[in-house]
């Protein structure tokens, strides 16, 4: 999918909610890690680059940028911006970012800028610590939608981060009011918890990595993945056959990556893999010791050989 293909708000044409079109074929939306310097204090932009390369050229078909895995909340709104703008340089295929934020002005104007600087989707997750009800949510999402309109808009439904669900009230009511809302990122599990999402008649990313088959059986678009921010290839496989022995394959991994901190898990991986990015995280997070790198290597180094630690 050419980078030259028209995006942003001039890109879309009439009421229609969708994405430009995808590949034949699963799509596989990387939620990528954010590249820092050293200490963790400032963007590595440098490193985005060498890093969606790697994603792209394993399979992946597009970046989730500044989502969960990619630190999105820690960082400031000016940095936000600042990577929105640099991922959208670097990523060829999908850029979908994520603006979720702790207040509707912030969620609004990381909207709009997306919308500004050529992405191809929204994504937006509640505000986590004050559960809103479902009246204060719906307007939430709407701003945030108005926003970015006429640029698709996804919910990004995980209760295990914002602390509360996204009820499927909410849901109908942001389809009803607002024209560009083009589908759901969940990220729930177990999958008895997805899906009721999968029976909205909206297109479905799955986060869950575990679940991808099961959702897949039951019509789930694709999948937009943190564990393919370090493994895009698994990913991408489960997703081409999404069978019993994928599933089995995902569980492990996964339970592998988060022996440790899961975002510190994949930037060790990308750097055992080759990917010129710092291990560092934004503070209170904190990178890999020593110990704890060498033992996610020993775990992952008896994997099935389609889990590899080489480039």
């Amino acid at each position: 999918m050419s980078g030259s293909l028209a995006r942003g708000r001039r890109g879309y044409k009439g009421k229609a909610a969708t994405l430009l079109p995808m590949p034949e074929r699963p799509p596989l939306i990387v939620a990528a890690a954010t590249p820092l310097a050293p200490g963790g204090d400032a963007l590595d932009e440098a490193a985005i680059w060498p890093m969606v390369r790697f994603l792209e050229e394993r399979g992946a078909d597009g970046v989730f940028a500044c989502g969960t895995t990619g630190e999105g909340i820690l960082l400031s709104t000016d940095e936000r911006k600042r990577a929105a703008v640099v991922f959208r340089a670097a990523v060829r295929g999908r850029l979908i970012i994520h603006c979720g934020a702790q207040t509707t002005a912030e969620t609004a104007g990381l909207a709009s800028h997306a919308a500004e600087v050529a992405a191809d989707a929204v994504a937006v997750i509640p505000p986590p610590y004050f559960p809103l009800d479902a009246d204060a949510l719906t307007a939430h999402l709407l701003a945030a939608a108005a926003a970015c309109a006429p640029v698709p808009f996804y919910i990004y439904a995980f209760a295990a981060r914002s602390g509360y669900p996204v009820p499927l009230e909410v849901v109908a009511r942001v389809r009803d009011a607002a024209q560009n809302l083009a589908g759901l990122k969940v990220s729930e599990s177990p999958f008895p918890n997805v899906e009721p999402f999968l029976d909205l008649g909206l297109p479905v990313f799955i986060g869950s990595e575990p679940l991808i088959p099961a959702a897949m059986a039951r019509g789930a678009l694709g999948a937009v993945s943190g564990l393919a921010a370090a493994f895009p290839e698994v990913v991408r496989a489960a997703l081409d056959a999404p069978d019993t022995a994928a599933e089995a394959r995902l569980r492990t991994l996964r339970s592998a990556m988060e022996t440790h901190p899961f975002i510190a898990s994949v930037k060790h991986v990308l750097r055992r893999r080759g990917v010129p990015i710092n291990p560092d995280l934004r503070a209170p997070m904190r990178a890999l010791t020593e110990p704890e790198g060498a033992a996610l290597d020993s775990v992952l180094g008896e994997l099935d050989p389609a889990v590899s630690l080489e480039g």
